[in-house]
């Protein structure tokens, strides 16, 4: 038996209410460039819109103008997504609050994550939109969840109970020592400053 090894995600489909409200949520809030645009292929009566988040994959919306917009919680039995979350730069989060509040969407404040902050909101539909923002910067040629795996495991070894920026710096410093060679035979701290 073998794994279907995935690769990334490929795209997250939504089902929307009208097209509108799709491009005004999905653009003009959360600044996502439309960028291609169907017939739902599997049911004629829905458009499907496409946006792209930015980092060149894609968010699809079904969409019908038969459905209009209607505010209520999304459910959160197991099985349904509980939330999606969409990255942005530590810039836009520290405007995220004021930008929200100016528009009237009710929202969690921020929360501390340890390893990053993170906002919570609901689409025009109820489906809970996370905003996050990473604490760090991964080292050149890797990855956030290389460095977050590195993380972890410095956590579990100390007893800590969550990743903290101690466990990101260190672990940032244990992969650079890992994957980046050094003409030194002694890699160890020194202070030059005696």
């Amino acid at each position: 038996m073998r794994k279907l090894q995935t690769q990334g995600v490929h795209h997250i489909t939504i089902n929307g209410a009208n097209r509108q409200t799709s491009i005004d949520f999905w653009e003009g809030v959360l600044g996502m460039p439309f960028v291609f645009e169907q017939p739902n292929l599997d049911r004629q009566s829905e458009s499907h819109l496409y946006f792209d988040p930015g980092d060149g994959r894609l968010i699809t919306i079904f969409t019908n103008e038969e459905r209009e917009p209607e505010q209520r919680s999304a459910p959160r039995e197991p099985g349904i997504v509980h939330h999606v979350a969409f990255a942005i730069s530590q810039a836009t989060f520290a405007q995220t609050v004021e930008r929200l509040d100016e528009r009237g969407i009710e929202h969690s404040g921020v929360k501390d994550r340890g390893f990053m902050d993170s906002i919570y909101f609901e689409d025009p539909l109820g489906l809970l939109i996370e905003l996050a923002s990473y604490r760090f910067e991964p080292p050149a040629g890797h990855t956030h969840a290389e460095v977050l795996l590195e993380a972890h495991k410095l956590r579990v070894e100390r007893g800590d109970e969550n990743i903290d920026l101690v466990h990101l710096a260190d672990a940032i410093e244990h992969l650079v020592a890992r994957s980046k060679e050094s003409l030194s035979h002694d890699r160890s701290p020194k202070n030059p400053y005696r």
